[in-house]
C-alpha cells in the first residue's frame, strides 16, 4: 500500500529510470517510425483528425506544402477516401544536409465512417496548408409506428 504512494522520481534507482526511459523511447520508436515496419523511412502519410457531430462528420488534414489542385477527394462505399501528392524539391547544389525530416511523395488516407453519410453533401475547403471536409450523416428514417388490429 505505502509503496504506491511513492512518488515516481523515487520509486527507482538512477539506472532503472534510465531503463524505464530507454524502453519508452524505444516503444515511442517502434509505434511512430516507419523503419520500425518495413515501410520506406520517407514515407508521406499526413495526420489526420476526425470528429462526429450532430450532422455529421468533419475531417481535418495538415497538408502543408501541397497544390490543392494535386488533391483528391472522394466519397466511395461509405468512407472518405483521400489523395495527393507532395513533390520534392530539387535538390540544391552546393549543400551538405545534416538532418532531412520534410517527407514528399504520393499519400493515401481512407477514413471509415460509422454511419452511413450523404454522398451529395460533402464539402472540402484548403486553407493555409490545412484541409477541412465537411460530410453530412444520412438523415435517420423515422420511425413509424403500426397499429395492430385485433379481429
Amino acid at each position: 500500500m505505502l509503496g504506491s504512494l511513492v512518488p515516481w522520481r523515487t520509486r527507482y534507482p538512477v539506472t532503472f529510470r534510465r531503463i524505464d526511459r530507454d524502453m519508452e523511447e524505444l516503444m515511442d520508436r517502434f509505434f511512430r517510425d516507419e523503419e520500425f515496419w518495413g515501410l520506406p523511412e520517407r514515407v508521406f502519410a499526413p495526420s489526420v483528425d476526425v470528429a462526429e457531430t450532430d450532422k455529421g462528420y468533419e475531417v481535418t488534414m495538415d497538408l502543408p506544402g501541397i497544390d490543392p489542385n494535386h488533391l483528391t477527394v472522394e466519397i466511395r462505399e461509405g468512407s472518405l477516401w483521400v489523395s495527393g501528392e507532395r513533390k520534392e524539391e530539387k535538390e540544391e547544389k552546393g549543400k551538405t544536409f545534416h538532418r532531412v525530416e520534410r517527407h514528399y511523395g504520393a499519400f493515401r488516407r481512407l477514413v471509415p465512417f460509422d454511419l452511413p453519410v450523404d454522398r451529395e453533401k460533402v464539402e472540402a475547403k484548403y486553407h493555409d496548408g490545412v484541409l477541412k471536409i465537411t460530410v453530412a450523416k444520412m438523415p435517420e428514417a423515422e420511425t413509424k409506428r403500426i397499429e395492430v388490429k385485433a379481429t
